[in-house]
């Protein structure tokens, strides 16, 4: 997530009493002038560490934000070791002018959404730059369309970016520990075994975690639903 390696990075401070608006230009400045060591510094931390950052989602990418702020989150995104950046679907022009600023660094933008997606949600981003893609939540799209995204990843698969996996009933129902809810994990995982697909699919801990338990057990149980998905 940005906040957190643009703090480490040295960013300004907003003041609690001051308002976005007349902050952002503050940080607007940062952004364009900041040195990309104290990255460089986080992915090797991250790295002796055994974790690989192959995505960050900066708070830079939105329409009001400057293009100097643009060129800053990609490299960024490259000075940590990233293969794509990813911001939440914005309007059409927004995805335009992202995949137009994406093709001069040659790094794509991963798209994410929620449960408003559907099977031709990210088709006008998609044409408008071959930079532009999908941050696809398997999770998110079952619950929004009560229905499998398999036939989406096979269609889509060299635009997938990155992958969120999530348990979620259909019908815009609730999250669910792995195995409990409607999402088709199991298939997901072996679909990406079968074809070979090489984007990264990450754990997203988003259920209510049980009375007795921690965020890092639950996790460990997720890793273990996948590894038994795919032996």
């Amino acid at each position: 997530m940005g906040d957190a390696a643009e703090e480490y990075a040295g960013a300004p401070k907003r003041d609690v009493a001051q308002s976005w608006q007349d902050f952002a230009p503050k940080m607007a400045e940062w952004r364009a002038s900041v040195s990309m060591d104290r990255f460089k510094e986080l992915r090797k931390m991250y790295n002796d560490a055994g974790v690989t950052i192959y995505a960050w989602k900066p708070n830079a990418l939105g329409a009001k934000n400057t293009d100097a702020e643009i060129d800053y989150a990609f490299n960024a995104g490259k000075a940590l070791g990233c293969t794509h950046v990813t911001v939440e679907l914005p309007d059409e022009a927004q995805t335009k002018r992202l995949g137009d600023l994406a093709a001069k660094h040659k790094m794509v933008v991963g798209y994410h959404a929620h449960t408003q997606a559907t099977p031709t949600l990210w088709d006008t981003a998609l044409s408008q730059s071959k930079y532009n893609g999908i941050n696809l939540d398997i999770g998110h799209y079952a619950s929004g369309t009560s229905s499998s995204p398999v036939p989406f990843i096979e269609k889509y698969h060299d635009r997938i970016t990155s992958m969120h996996i999530k348990d979620r009933k259909f019908h815009d129902g609730p999250n669910a520990p792995w195995g409990e809810g409607d999402t088709p994990i199991k298939e997901v995982l072996q679909l990406m075994k079968k074809n070979k697909y090489k984007f990264p699919a990450t754990i997203e801990l988003e259920y209510k975690i049980p009375d007795g338990s921690d965020a890092v057990a639950e996790v460990k149980k997720c890793r273990a639903y996948a590894a038994a998905a795919l032996a």
